[in-house]
């Protein structure tokens, strides 16, 4: 039998089988299997094409954030509101036919923002030059996904196909460790919040061919999540979404949003790129020399969370080998100047300075 008649054949079963305490276990089997199948076909239709054909993308600024939509939902106008960059606008479908990429400078941040072709239903499988946009997104910082104010169904269909995709919209990595060794089987270690049952486990284990590994989960991992995390290839990306076209339509659609807009006529491009500042969680740090007054000017952009060893390694990787001590100002300092080591947590608008050891 085919792969794809197998593969249909299980989703049917998938949709009549009841789902309850005794066919549990039996659901999820059909789910790895399905999972299996679906990567295997995948991996044989990707022989011999090159990945991202036609795309050589070069990645530049402090982050790489991607428009992604359907056709003709504004993408290029609204790239070119956000940035300098001039793609090509037309009223008609397909008008962007090359990835256009732009910069928008926000908050001393130079963000990349990428134009792609618009995506259409069934891009996931490779139609429309479908694998080409996915694996262009797949280089994404931050995933902007807009629709058609006045088609706000939309919204659902490119989830469906991002999902498909393997990509993971706003979802943390599984906290799942899986390590191979030469027997013992399958042992399972699991935090008391891991909901999943050891039957569970162990059969998406086996399908995949893992007949002996150590396995630590934590957190609130379920069924699907455990199974991305043994395929290993979904692209865990945050995501907004955004109403374009709000001029066209009396009343906001009903339908999840992190804000409405209007690329045309230039309505709320500003508080667009402030939230994408805050989704990337990016901070400010100022730098300054010793005994010199800081740099107020050109701030050192990272992410919230970041700590002073981190910036080492950002600026140089001699910086961290040669690091003595560091001296904070700001709002993650108790006092002025106070001394700090390597995992100090920065703060945004801190004024940094690295002391470190003489060449």
């Amino acid at each position: 039998m085919a792969i794809e008649e197998e593969i249909k054949e299980l989703e049917e079963e998938l949709v009549t089988t009841k789902y309850n305490k005794a066919t549990q276990h039996h659901i999820g089997k059909i789910k790895a299997k399905l999972a299996r199948l679906k990567e295997q076909l995948t991996k044989s239709a990707s022989v011999g094409k090159a990945q991202g054909l036609g795309y050589g993308l070069k990645k530049t600024g402090d982050a790489t954030v991607i428009l992604v939509g359907f056709p003709s939902v504004g993408k290029s106008t609204l790239l070119n509101q956000l940035t300098n960059a001039e793609s090509p606008v037309g009223a008609y479908e397909f008008t962007t036919l090359n990835v256009v990429p732009g910069m928008m400078n926000y908050n001393c941040a130079k963000i990349q923002v990428f134009d792609v072709p618009g995506l259409v239903s069934g891009a996931a499988g490779g139609k429309g030059r479908g694998k080409e946009v996915l694996s262009v997104i797949r280089n994404a910082d931050l995933v902007v996904l807009l629709i058609d104010a006045t088609k706000p169904e939309q919204l659902e269909r490119m989830e469906t196909e991002l999902y498909g995709a393997n990509f993971r919209l706003d979802q943390s990595e599984p906290a799942v460790k899986i390590k191979k060794r030469m027997y013992g089987g399958i042992t399972i270690d699991k935090s008391s919040s891991v909901k999943l049952d050891n039957q569970s486990i162990k059969d998406i284990l086996t399908e995949f061919g893992y007949l002996n590994v150590h396995v630590s989960i934590r957190g609130n991992v379920s069924f699907d999540d455990f199974l991305d995390a043994v395929i290993n290839n979904r692209k865990y990306v945050p995501a907004l979404r955004i109403l374009n076209k709000i001029d066209a339509v009396e009343k906001t659609p009903k339908v999840k949003h992190d804000m409405a807009i209007s690329a045309d006529k230039g309505k709320n491009i500003e508080a667009l790129r402030k939230l994408i500042f805050k989704k990337l969680n990016f901070i400010r740090i100022f730098l300054k020399k010793r005994g010199k007054k800081a740099d107020m000017e050109e701030p050192l952009i990272i992410r919230k969370g970041s700590t002073v060893e981190e910036v080492c390694k950002q600026l140089h990787q001699s910086f961290f080998k040669r690091f003595r001590y560091a001296e904070i100002w700001g709002p993650s300092a108790k006092f002025d100047a106070q001394k700090v080591h390597l995992k100090h947590v920065l703060k945004d608008s801190d004024v940094l300075a690295l002391i470190l050891e003489k060449e």
